[in-house]
């Protein structure tokens, strides 16, 4: 299908009913144009059929090092104005970074002549050598020897004291009688005679202090010997990984339509902590529209998809596409999509405009609402319509922060407003102690095996991705989920959800996640595939009003 020399590929199927794109492709969040649509599914038969390589992607029976993988295709014209596109894979493929038909890496740091090898080389032979030295028997030995007598030093010295305590209470009852019982010169004597028995303990101690001194003194040179040349490695390894690595950012040159060139140092130098990710420029829209520049093809859309089984700490869907992410491509796609029209970034839009929020409960306390979908709780970071600005409109005179708790921008439903501060410290307290009931209905993308369960996957913030969350059993915080069938149909589930800890995306990535239920909701953009909007919404609120103290319940049926 491909060949390595010529990576630009005419269509297969006939394209003259398509519409070319008016602009290029806002990269972080699109809709696909149909020419990438079609390009990605001729990509996807390549991928199903091919022989020449192979790559186990966990579409198979074979569960062994599965690797599910991001790849590009970029709409272009040549200098003859044939229309036509080309593919790329995000880091290796089958090992490789160079395979026939897709674009080749920024740099290829594979090959047998790159520096990379032999510097690497160097660094991997340093780290053998900490290996070797923190796992030797010798530093074992002494550290076992030091805290053994450090120990026998604490203990014989303890129990010296021990005895020039003692010591010093039977002296001092031998002198409360003598005083009475003895004259003057014999008293005397006897103190004399006291004062050099605790000058001889005294001197004991001190002996003993010297002798464990020297012994501990001897075996902790030892040591310290061996423990400076371990971190003499380390630093040595350190400055070596840091040099290499800033060289091989230099490596990674970044052209634009007007042919200027940017390395990873230069394009993450104004970054929030000046420093490229690890796997920065070998995403597959950087590769793809490095070689466009290269050879002279004009961009005209782009799309990502995921082909293959999911990671086990994210969620990616088997065809679904997705945007670039931000951590990694977004300042290096600043630089190369610079001075190019690209459509307008839907995350600047106020998806709120012209939406009504819905009062179904108030009093002189609270106020209980109905939020619709794709409206923030709070203000954004470029909107500032909300749930908290339509409220401070609505009740100018209320007090305190108004929001309790929030639901995501994209879910629907029910929502508590404090309207006093007295309110919100009483509500916020009950939703922190876990007293509030809360019910959402889902629709998902499938048929959920069983009635009932429960979900209990760590999640954290994908660092990379935001605002997209990550499973993560090491640093993730603890998220627990409880589901209930409520219907079905022939390839939909209606789920009742219950959160029991309040984490961002919770019940998203716990209904898609491949350890979780496995299937999507629908509409859910970023873990599954879009829809007229996510299906998603909070029916069902209990709690107690903050003044009364009376249990009050509140619902309000899903639009879907």
């Amino acid at each position: 299908m491909y060949q390595a020399q010529h990576c630009f590929t005419a269509f297969k199927s006939p394209i003259d009913s398509y519409q070319l794109p008016e602009r290029f492709t806002f990269p972080f969040y699109y809709e696909p144009h149909p020419l990438c649509v079609l390009a990605a599914k001729e990509l996807q038969a390549y991928l199903s059929s091919q022989t020449d390589w192979q790559h186990n992607f966990g579409l198979g029976k074979d569960t062994n090092k599965i690797i599910g993988k991001m790849f590009g295709v970029l709409l272009v014209r040549n200098n003859g104005g044939e229309l036509g596109y080309l593919a790329a894979f995000s880091g290796k493929l089958a090992e490789q970074n160079l395979i026939d038909g897709f674009v080749p890496p920024i740099f290829d740091m594979l090959t047998k002549d790159s520096f990379f090898h032999a510097e690497q080389q160097g660094i991997n032979q340093l780290t053998r050598e900490l290996t070797e030295l923190e796992g030797s028997s010798e530093l074992s030995e002494l550290r076992e020897r030091l805290a053994t007598l450090e120990q026998e030093a604490d203990d014989e010295l303890e129990a010296m004291r021990a005895t020039i305590i003692e010591g010093r209470k039977v002296r001092k009852l031998k002198r409360a009688q003598a005083e009475a019982e003895l004259s003057q010169q014999s008293l005397a004597g006897l103190n004399v005679q006291l004062g050099k028995e605790s000058v001889a303990e005294k001197n004991r101690l001190k002996a003993i202090k010297r002798h464990w001194d020297g012994l501990i003194a001897e075996v902790s040179d030892s040591l310290q010997l061996l423990e400076t040349e371990i971190e003499s490695l380390k630093a040595q390894r350190a400055t070596q990984s840091n040099a290499l690595q800033q060289k091989l950012f230099a490596q990674y040159r970044f052209l634009n339509q007007a042919g200027e060139l940017r390395d990873l140092n230069q394009i993450f130098k104004d970054a929030p902590n000046q420093q490229p990710p690890a796997g920065a420029g070998e995403c597959a829209a950087p590769k793809l529209l490095q070689y466009a520049f290269a050879h002279g093809l004009t961009p005209l859309a782009i799309a990502e998809f995921w082909w293959g089984a999911s990671p086990k700490s994210e969620v990616k869907q088997h065809k679904q596409f997705y945007g670039a992410c931000h951590g990694k491509c977004q300042p290096i796609l600043n630089h190369m999509l610079k001075g190019i029209e690209m459509d307008d970034n839907p995350l600047l839009s106020n998806p709120a405009e012209g939406k009504v929020i819905d009062i179904l409960y108030q009093d002189e306390a609270m106020a209980v609402i109905n939020k619709p979908a794709e409206f923030l709780s709070v203000p954004g970071k470029n909107i500032s319509d909300s749930v908290y600005a339509r409220m401070k409109q609505r009740f100018p005179t209320a007090t305190g922060p108004l929001i309790v708790h929030r639901l995501d921008m994209s879910t629907s439903g029910l929502m508590v407003i404090a309207l006093s501060k007295e309110a919100n410290r009483t509500l916020v307290q009950q939703f922190i102690g876990r007293t509030v009931e809360k019910r959402y209905v889902a629709k998902l993308a499938g048929i959920v095996a069983g009635e009932q369960g429960e979900i209990s996957l760590p999640l954290r913030v994908d660092l990379d991705d935001r605002p997209r969350q990550l499973v993560c059993f090491e640093h993730g915080k603890h998220a627990h989920t409880l589901w209930q069938v409520k219907a079905r149909d022939d390839n939909h589930t209606w789920l009742y959800l219950y959160p029991q800890t309040g984490r961002t995306h919770q019940l998203r990535v716990h209904c898609a996640h491949i350890d979780g239920l496995d299937l999507p909701i629908i509409g859910d953009d970023l873990y599954g595939a879009r829809a007229n909007r996510l299906h998603l919404h909070a029916e069902r609120l209990v709690l107690n009003h903050p003044i009364t103290g009376e249990r009050l319940t509140f619902e309000v049926d899903a639009e879907f």
